[in-house]
C-alpha cells in the first residue's frame, strides 16, 4: 500500500519537473546564446557555453545606432508602467462597481464584459487603429497606452475577488460612520483588494511590456518603438542584410536584457501574494 502511494506521489512531481524543464529550456538557450559572438552562435553547441562574449555583446547592444536600445527600453518601461497602473485603476473601479453597487443594466454589462474576454486582442487592432487615426493619435505614445487601459480580464478578476472577500457588512459599517462612497472605496475596499490588485497590475504590465502587434501597427517613428518592435527591426535588418553586418548575437543579447525587468518585477511583487487572498476579510 505504501509503495503504491509513493509511486502515485512521484508521478505529479515527475510531470511538474518535465513542465519546469520545458519552460526553462528557452531561457537557458537565451542565456547561453547571449554569451557567444556571431560565429559561435551558429557553430558551437546551442545549449552550452563556448567563448564568453557577454560583456562585448552588451556594449554593442547599448551603443548600436547611437544607443537607440536605451530609447526602446525607456519606451517599454513607460508603456508598461502607465498602462499597468492605469489598467489596474480602471479595473479596480469597475470591478468594485460590478460587485458591490446596484445600477441599471449591471447584469447585461457584466455579460458583455465576459464576452469581451473571449475576443482576441489582435482582432481589435484594426478598429482601434481607425479610431486612433480619427482622433489624430496615430504614431504617438497615446496610441499604445489608451487601448491598454481596458483590461476585461482584470475587471472580471477584481469583481469576483471583491464579491467573495469583501463583506457587505464592512461597507455598511463605514457608511453608517459617515463615509461617502469614495471614502468607502479608498479606505475599506482597496486595502482588502490588495492581492488581486497586485495580480492585475503584474499581468497588465507584462502584457504591455510584451505587446508587439499594437505598437507595430500604431507606430512608425523608431524613437517611439518599444523593445519588441525595435528588436524586430534589428532582426529584419540582419535577415535581409541591408548592406550591414548581420549581428544576431546583438539581437539575442538585447532579448535577454529585455526580459530581465519582468523577472525583477515578478520577484518584487510576488511577496504580496504570499499574504493570501483573504487579506481584509472579516474573521
Amino acid at each position: 500500500m505504501n509503495s503504491k502511494s509513493e509511486r502515485a506521489g512521484i508521478v505529479p512531481h515527475l510531470v511538474m519537473g518535465v513542465m519546469a524543464l520545458y519552460f526553462l529550456l528557452p531561457f537557458w538557450w537565451l542565456l547561453v546564446a547571449a554569451t557567444k559572438d556571431n560565429d559561435g552562435l551558429f557553430l558551437s553547441a546551442p545549449l552550452w557555453f563556448s567563448d564568453f562574449h557577454l560583456i562585448d555583446n552588451l556594449k554593442t547592444v547599448f551603443s548600436q545606432e547611437n544607443g537607440i536600445y536605451l530609447v526602446w527600453l525607456r519606451n517599454s518601461a513607460l508603456y508598461a508602467v502607465v498602462s499597468g497602473v492605469g489598467a489596474t485603476v480602471v479595473s479596480a473601479l469597475a470591478g468594485y462597481a460590478f460587485a458591490k453597487l446596484r445600477f441599471p443594466g449591471r447584469t447585461k454589462l457584466f455579460a458583455l464584459l465576459l464576452g469581451l474576454i473571449m475576443v482576441p486582442a489582435t482582432a481589435l487592432v484594426l478598429p482601434t487603429y481607425l479610431l486612433m487615426s480619427k482622433a489624430g493619435l496615430v504614431d504617438s505614445i497615446w496610441a499604445v497606452i489608451l487601448p491598454s487601459l481596458l483590461n476585461p480580464f482584470g475587471v472580471y478578476l477584481l469583481r469576483v475577488y471583491t464579491h467573495e472577500s469583501l463583506p457587505d457588512e464592512m461597507l455598511e459599517a463605514a457608511r453608517i460612520d459617515g463615509a461617502g462612497e469614495l471614502r468607502v472605496f479608498t479606505s475599506v475596499a482597496l486595502p482588502a483588494m490588495r492581492p488581486a490588485l497586485v495580480t492585475v497590475l503584474l499581468f497588465s504590465m507584462v502584457a504591455s511590456w510584451n505587446n508587439f502587434f499594437l505598437p507595430l501597427v500604431m507606430l512608425s517613428d523608431d524613437h517611439l518603438f518599444p523593445l519588441t518592435v525595435g528588436l524586430r527591426t534589428w532582426y529584419m535588418s540582419a535577415t535581409l542584410g541591408n548592406g550591414g553586418e548581420a549581428l544576431f548575437n546583438v539581437i539575442v543579447t538585447g532579448a535577454l536584457v529585455a526580459i530581465l525587468p519582468l523577472i525583477v518585477a515578478f520577484l518584487l511583487l510576488q511577496r504580496y501574494w504570499r499574504g493570501g487572498l483573504t487579506i481584509g476579510a472579516v474573521k
